[in-house]
């Protein structure tokens, strides 16, 4: 999926209080038929497109291009806008930057009021984000994600500002089903600061690659005997079976010592042996002999 930015300095910065910021944001418009264009090359390229619009009056011209909504950091606490973009139904990526657990649990409390839905974490992601640019392996605080997720139930995610997408993988590492990053086509000759935390096609291919190791790696979370485990007969051959620690006469009421716990788990189970204890032989049995209740009365 590639991700653009759609605004207008105009509808986002106020030009009397923020000058330079709003000259700032003006330098990079574009049009809405650039804008369409540049998602009808994707959608004719079989690559997804998205756009993070940052106020409503781009909707009319550019949410039929739209799968789900991006919300960014400067937005969380703008509740109005997000329920406007709520009311809307499609499901919504929140990033967090500069934000409290309280500030995110109001956001998203916002958005469920408008549609239950946003309740599934199919319908809402929640994004760590720290809002620095470029920013340190020790302020990404990737480890905020999970503690977001815990939080209010959405689906977890990072947005990412280092410069060697690290921070990325620890959050692949940790289960992040959204990532969003910055892409460029080369750092050489740039000196915007959005470069210097953007990566190239071949960093990306690179990622994607890694990505899918960190996946498999990762598994799908049950707990249980791995089709190769079974396979290679580890089950048993690792696990301890009950054998008897000497010859013993019929008639012999077994006692703890008479048992030994030994590798394969042949007979009764190393687990439980001491189902065995005060039972008497019915049959006598020599050292070594699997331990068989059914021998037992």
């Amino acid at each position: 999926m590639v991700k653009f930015q759609i605004y207008t300095a105009e509808q986002l910065v106020n030009r009397h209080e923020s000058p330079d910021r709003h000259a700032h944001f003006r330098r990079f418009e574009l049009q809405p038929e650039q804008h369409r264009e540049l998602a009808q090359m994707c959608v004719d390229a079989e690559v997804r497109y998205m756009a993070s619009v940052w106020s409503l009056e781009p909707l009319v011209w550019i949410d039929e291009f739209l799968d789900f909504y991006k919300i960014g950091s400067g937005d969380l606490t703008a509740h109005r806008l997000l329920q406007e973009f709520a009311a809307r139904g499609k499901p919504i990526a929140l990033s967090t930057g500069l934000s409290t657990v309280p500030e995110v649990h109001a956001a998203v409390g916002a958005i469920r009021a408008v549609d239950s839905a946003y309740e599934h974490p199919d319908r809402l992601a929640v994004l760590q984000c720290t809002s620095v640019y470029p920013l340190s392996h020790s302020d990404a605080n990737v480890a905020a994600m999970t503690t977001l997720g815990r939080a209010t139930g959405a689906a977890m995610g990072y947005s990412d500002h280092t410069t060697d997408g690290v921070a990325l993988r620890v959050a692949a590492a940790l289960g992040a089903q959204v990532l969003e990053f910055h892409f460029t086509d080369t750092r050489e000759g740039k000196e915007f600061r959005d470069h210097a935390v953007s990566l190239t096609s071949d960093e990306v291919r690179e990622l994607a690659a890694e990505l899918r190791i960190i996946g498999e790696v990762l598994g799908d979370g049950e707990k249980r005997p791995l089709d190769s485990e079974i396979e290679t007969g580890h089950v048993t051959s690792f696990r301890r079976g009950t054998y008897f620690a000497r010859d013993l006469p019929a008639g012999h009421v077994i006692e703890q010592g008479d048992l030994v716990l030994l590798r394969p788990e042949h007979g009764l189970p190393a687990w439980h042996s001491d189902a065995a204890i005060g039972r008497r032989l019915t049959t006598p049995v020599a050292h070594l002999d699997r331990v068989d209740l059914a021998a037992t009365e």
